[in-house]
């Protein structure tokens, strides 16, 4: 699933391609996409005549502005957009389509459908789901060390499965998890609450410098991730323990291990990353 630097990356290409840009007409060939409103045609209809006026991005969602709505758009595991022409043939799994006036299109990709679309008043999308309950991002002013450190304090949940709650922090995913816990030496299975002060400092500075080099590279290509215009992101020939079970930690030496933590696989390293009680 496209985390916060992928989803950052699509919404920074977006921006260049389609802002301006306005719907003339809106084909959905696969309607569970479409989470609100409840009927299709309701939603086709509203965004005929509007223009693209910006777009944004809430943790793993892209926020498309437009005139009078906010078009809340989240990629789930295989979810892709491209611009392209209109006499360009599309294939299966091409399941949305937004056609411009100046004849090109947007269209929305989707092998596994997983996909979601919600249709929001501007101004409102806000205030219900699936935007409502995200915690602050890693990069806004709300995002503290004193705020997560009265997180994490709190519970005794393990560290891993605490960070990937997006209502404690909005768009962090498994790989990410995997590279912040490894640059600040923490255990993914270590209790939250047993953290001390500079291992919470340390924490919250590597969760915003991994995110931060991570956008810088346009993300990382895991699976079949690539942005709006067919590009790959970089950060995967960063990654120092996501995807590295085997390999020698950069740091130590020691190989890397993957367990499962909460249903996710989880890369570590058993030297560097002590469980300590």
């Amino acid at each position: 699933m496209p985390e916060l630097p992928e989803v950052e990356t699509i919404r920074r290409t977006l921006q260049n391609l389609v802002v301006g840009k306005t719907i003339d007409n809106v084909q959905v060939h696969w309607p569970k996409i479409v989470k609100k409103p409840v009927e299709v045609e309701q939603f086709k209809d509203a965004l005929i005549g509007e223009t693209i006026t910006d777009v944004n991005r809430r943790g793993k969602f892209l926020i498309i502005n437009l005139n009078t709505y906010a078009l809340v758009s989240h990629l789930r595991m295989e979810g892709k957009y491209g611009l392209f022409n209109s006499d360009e043939p599309y294939d299966k799994h091409t399941h949305v389509i937004f056609h411009f006036t100046d004849g090109t299109e947007l269209r929305y990709r989707d092998v596994r459908k997983f996909g979601t679309m919600h249709l929001f008043l501007k101004g409102e999308e806000n205030n219900d789901l699936p935007l409502s309950q995200l915690g602050p991002e890693p990069f806004s002013s709300s995002f503290t060390n004193q705020y997560l450190q009265g997180k994490l304090k709190k519970t005794e949940r393990k560290i891993k499965p605490v960070l990937l709650d997006q209502t404690i922090v909005t768009g962090l995913g498994n790989i990410y998890v995997d590279e912040a816990l490894f640059r600040a030496k923490i255990h993914p299975e270590r209790k939250a609450n047993t953290l001390n002060s500079d291992e919470l400092i340390n924490l919250h500075q590597e969760i915003i410098a991994t995110l931060s080099e991570a956008v810088e590279k346009g993300g990382s290509t895991i699976r079949s991730y690539v942005n709006s215009q067919g590009e790959i992101g970089m950060f995967q020939l960063q990654l120092l323990a996501y995807g590295r079970k085997g390999e020698e930690c950069k740091r130590c030496g020691t190989p890397i291990e993957k367990i499962v933590t909460a249903g996710r696989g989880t890369h570590f390293c058993p030297n560097c990353q002590k469980n300590r009680p």
